[in-house]
């Protein structure tokens, strides 16, 4: 598939569900957001048939989102289905890592390619605060487990703000001793009119600030700069940037959506926990696929699909602010 702008759209990021089992300060306020009602959730089976047919148009990689995808009753039934797709090449999720340790060897029979864990600090009581409640043990067991059923590659998403307490070095001194890849991510004005989870360009701090701190702390250590990854990198279809400190196992990336926007090289659609598919990240605009199946069936669906795909636009603009939060479209 190609877009107006001749872009190749061969990615689908696909939310399974809005719940989730964390509060984060940035993501939603503490009482949570409103949840869709069962009613309008999408049905397994009917991801599992929008997702064949995006699969007919052209995706070829999904990566399964929520709010928290591991709450899910099924996720695993789901698994087995998009892998079993002739033309998907990869299923990938994005976690919190809390249930983790206990569904990752289940995630593996069924056909999970491979897993990214988000984390925003390694410090017990700033994650409590951060998750209002969460247990960086859980999280860290997680990440334990997932290298030991064998997923690759493991990538830790960071997303950074200059107003929580984050230790960027110790994260990307977590590359050194094994395989593990980790990402900062910009932080982006997603649900930005809302109490606590309220965006400020101020809290942005842009990837190349990030890289020079890094830096300096890695040279008064003696462990040397970061050089960039120009082969060998880790398995991915998003725009990451990738370093390597000598010698290390891992990577250190950085995904800057605000400072060094990458739209010219978009290549996704997402779809809603209750089916409505986004050209967009940054916009509200969605296309109905669920009520497309439910009335009209799969050309309904192929029909909703092409006009998201017509709709994408350029870039984003720099917009902030959306009517859902992140945990409602799908990170």
């Amino acid at each position: 598939m190609q877009d107006c702008f001749g872009r190749t759209i061969d990615y689908m990021r696909i939310s399974v569900t809005d719940r989730c089992n964390l509060r984060c300060v940035y993501c939603m306020p503490a009482e949570g957001v409103q949840q869709i009602s069962h009613d309008e959730i999408l049905r397994i089976e009917e991801i599992a048939t929008i997702a064949r047919i995006a699969s007919d148009l052209g995706i070829r990689r999904i990566r399964l989102t929520g709010g928290e995808p591991l709450v899910r009753r099924g996720i695993e039934d789901l698994i087995y289905s998009l892998s079993s797709l002739d033309s998907i090449e990869s299923v990938a999720l994005t976690t919190n890592g809390i249930l983790l340790s206990a569904k990752a060897e289940a995630l593996k029979q069924a056909g999970l390619s491979r897993v990214n864990i988000s984390l925003d600090t390694l410090d017990p009581q700033v994650f409590s605060q951060i998750t209002r409640g969460g247990s960086l043990d859980k999280v860290r067991e997680g990440i334990d487990a997932a290298f030991a059923v064998g997923f690759d590659p493991i990538k830790l998403n960071v997303v950074t703000t200059r107003s929580l307490d984050q230790d960027f070095f110790a994260f990307a001194k977590l590359s050194l001793d094994r395989p593990l890849h980790v990402r900062f991510i910009e932080c982006m004005p997603i649900g930005a009119a809302g109490s606590e989870a309220r965006w400020s360009s101020e809290d942005v701090i842009p990837s190349s600030e990030l890289i020079e701190h890094i830096n300096n702390k890695a040279r008064s250590q003696g462990i040397g700069p970061l050089h960039e990854v120009v082969e060998d990198k880790p398995v991915g279809w998003g725009p990451a940037r990738y370093y390597r400190f000598d010698k290390a196992f891992g990577t250190v990336g950085f995904i800057s959506p605000l400072s060094n926007h990458f739209c010219a090289q978009c290549n996704r659609l997402r779809m809603t926990a209750d089916g409505q598919v986004r050209p967009c990240l940054f916009s509200d605009q969605e296309f109905d696929a669920k009520t497309a199946l439910r009335r009209y069936g799969e050309e309904g669906v192929r029909k909703t699909l092409s006009q998201a795909l017509a709709s994408k636009p350029d870039e984003h603009h720099f917009r902030v602010g959306t009517l859902r939060q992140m945990s409602q479209i799908g990170g």
